[in-house]
């Protein structure tokens, strides 16, 4: 069989509807500047789908620092892999700052989020090591761990009698490869809000020798006393031996960074492929970084406002009957009953009647049968932006509740008309 013919013939779940949903429910393009009222296909909808915790995107001073360090560097410096000709001293201050703020002996910088979790992951451990890791873990720890060509175990949700029993198997094994034990985890499960039970983990040391690396995406900036993530949230932030996040969510930006003892962040810098092989992160994403952690740090405002946000958006759902699941973050999913065809529906009904933009998750993701609409808050919108989210959602799941959105063909919306 011909490759592509094998490829075009069963384009996958994701795809099945691209030919109707591509532009729209796929693929949207929101336009203007980063805010929580955004223009899409010509009209301004009420967003909350942006990873923009801190509402740093449009930040004046944030606006201020990216345009100077642009203009200062520009996009190509430092030219070259970190390793060969690519290093500053800006990236040795931004490293050393991230290593104090989270509590953590060395730091080193990524290039990507989902590129930095996998490589790490495929760093640290060879074939004799055994992996074990949450079942919910996000497709960057999956992918990282289809690398692993040790042995591999997965634990239930959240699930600390069933880790423990991973735990045995993993002991088990590596007691015979003479190989090492790798737990990982997630800070804040992005989907549900969940956030991961690192307490309960750390406690399994008590029977079990492992490391564990945490992937704190969602936690970084958002939870703790002073926003330094779930492991500070929780009271175990010295228990996390790697504690990694991005700058794609508190930080507004691009690029992400890797925290732990000096010694084996050193061995990192020195092993880990993608960043050995790549160019280094560009001087005004790195200058423009330096800035975000600054206000993160100094302005403890941006996360309080945040949180009165969040805490309205959650208190005010819950309140008119809404299912949020057991989200213990600023992730907030929203949990109705239908088809995939209702939900695109309703979605269509809530951004052209009803001026909100929200992602929308559906089978293969969660299961079949089930509507996510996840939103995200932000230290930007306002409490009447919750008011008028609450009122629309309302409407919406009445509708759904009626058999508005049963139809059964899919419109096509592909085109840029409405």
């Amino acid at each position: 069989m011909d490759l592509f013919e094998k490829l075009v013939s069963n384009m996958g779940p994701l795809a099945l509807h691209a030919d109707e949903a591509h532009g729209y429910f796929t693929f949207p393009k929101l336009e203007g500047e980063i805010a929580p009222r955004m223009k899409f296909r010509g009209k301004e909808l009420l967003t909350w789908s942006l990873n923009n915790y801190l509402g740093l995107a449009n930040h004046p001073e944030v606006r201020k620092a990216d345009a100077q360090a642009a203009a200062d560097y520009g996009l190509a410096y430092p030219m070259g892999a970190r390793m060969m000709s690519g290093n500053s001293d800006y990236h040795e201050q931004l490293e050393n700052e991230l290593s104090a703020f989270v509590e953590k002996e060395d730091t080193m910088l990524l290039n990507y989020g989902y590129q930095g979790v996998l490589s790490v992951i495929d760093a640290l451990v060879d074939r004799r090591d055994v992996i074990v890791y949450d079942a919910e873990s996000h497709a960057c720890i999956i992918d990282g761990v289809r690398l692993h060509q040790g042995k591999r175990f997965v634990f239930a949700h959240n699930d600390m009698e069933n880790l423990e029993k991973q735990l045995v198997r993993a002991t088990r094994m590596a007691e015979q490869t003479g190989g090492a034990i790798l737990v990982i985890t997630e800070g804040v499960f992005g989907m549900s809000g969940n956030q991961g039970d690192l307490k309960g983990i750390v406690k399994l040391r008590e029977k079990f020798q492992f490391r564990l690396f945490v992937d704190d995406a969602h936690g970084f900036g958002t939870l703790g006393k002073k926003g330094a993530g779930t492991g500070e949230e929780q009271g175990v932030q010295d228990e996390i031996d790697l504690y990694f996040s991005t700058f794609a969510k508190s930080m507004a930006s691009i690029g992400a960074f890797v925290s732990g003892d000096k010694k084996v962040i050193q061995y990192l810098r020195y092993n880990t492929r993608s960043q050995i092989f790549a160019k280094s992160v560009p001087m005004p994403l790195v200058i423009g970084a330096l800035k975000r952690l600054e206000l993160l740090r100094e302005n403890p405002s941006l996360k309080e406002n945040l949180w009165k946000v969040v805490n309205a958006l959650q208190n005010g759902l819950k309140a008119n009957g809404f299912n949020i699941g057991t989200t213990m973050s600023c992730v907030t999913p929203v949990i109705l009953n239908g088809t995939v065809e209702e939900a695109l529906h309703l979605i269509h009904d809530l951004r052209e009647n009803y001026g909100i933009f929200c992602s929308i998750v559906v089978y293969p993701v969660v299961p079949k049968g089930i509507i996510m609409l996840r939103l995200i808050p932000t230290a930007a919108h306002s409490l009447e932006d919750v008011e008028e989210t609450i009122k629309a959602f309302s409407a919406v799941k009445d509708n759904l509740a009626n058999g508005k959105y049963q139809v059964s063909e899919i419109m096509d919306l592909s085109s840029n008309s409405n």
